[in-house]
């Protein structure tokens, strides 16, 4: 079978200097689960924005669904998007607009003219959001301006807009990043078995390395751009994770934002 997304040579210099990828190989397969995992710096996000070219890339080719992100252009450029799904760490919500509202703009890379201007969505769009918004456990919020949730309930939302645009590859931003214990652990629960259930892939970048080897299928170990890890879980060693990040699972594990600033200098 024909892998949803490959990366071949890879590389992505800012006008700064950073390179913030170094010939990056991988592929990934329908329903793999992954977890990218590195210190801040690493080029997690980059590895990411590239995918869909929210970014330009210097050097290889990006391949979704068997088409060459890069040589696409205008219609084309943005079916292939349609896609991929992206979820936010700051969630990227229409706040003054509702939770049901909000789901429902998964669909508008479908919908052309006026109807995506002025949001007609379809009833069955609309059974379909509120079907989904029920899974999510938001079925009392539907109405609700999107403001008024809480960080995991947004989050939640992110998540209906993304399944609605029933892409074949999740892409997550630091999904967790901004959550509390608990609404980070049903944030995870929910992308694992709502993309298991339907099939689609999903990259996942992760600061959070037991989260990664909690969820994953596989991880991906990215340090000053280039990977330097890809494997399970089980495969995962403490010499790979020093490799990584520059230091060993219990100084992550104990540590915190002063570790993890000190790894983005200190990883090889």
């Amino acid at each position: 079978m024909e892998p949803i997304l490959k990366f071949e040579q890879v590389s992505k210099n800012y006008p700064n200097g950073v390179h913030a990828l170094k010939n990056v190989s991988f592929q990934v397969a329908e329903g793999e689960f992954i977890s990218v995992i590195g210190p801040s710096g690493s080029g997690k996000s980059t590895l990411l924005r590239a995918i869909n070219r929210l970014i330009p890339i210097n050097g290889g080719e990006v391949w979704l669904d068997g088409q060459a992100v890069s040589r696409q252009r205008g219609r084309e450029l943005r079916r292939l998007r349609c896609k991929v799904g992206m979820i936010f760490q700051n969630y990227n919500l229409v706040y003054s607009l509702s939770v049901l509202q909000n789901a429902l703009h998964g669909r508008l890379g479908y919908m052309g003219g006026m109807k995506g201007v002025f949001g007609l969505y379809s009833e069955a769009d609309k059974r379909e959001a509120l079907e989904l918004l029920k899974e999510l456990g938001l079925e009392n919020f539907c109405y609700n301006r999107s403001a008024d949730l809480s960080g995991g309930q947004k989050q939640r939302v992110g998540i209906a807009r993304a399944i609605m645009q029933k892409p074949k590859l999740l892409l997550c931003d630091e999904p967790i990043a901004s959550l509390d214990p608990s609404s980070a652990k049903t944030i995870m629960d929910l992308l694992h078995d709502m993309t298991r259930r339907r099939g689609i892939a999903c990259i996942v970048n992760l600061h959070q390395l037991d989260v990664a080897l909690n969820y994953s299928t596989r991880i991906i170990g990215l340090c000053k751009g280039e990977i330097v890890f890809d494997g399970t879980p089980q495969e995962l060693t403490e010499a790979d994770i020093e490799r990584i990040y520059g230091t060993s699972r219990e100084n992550l594990m104990l540590g915190g934002r002063r570790d993890d600033q000190e790894n983005t200098v200190n990883c090889a």
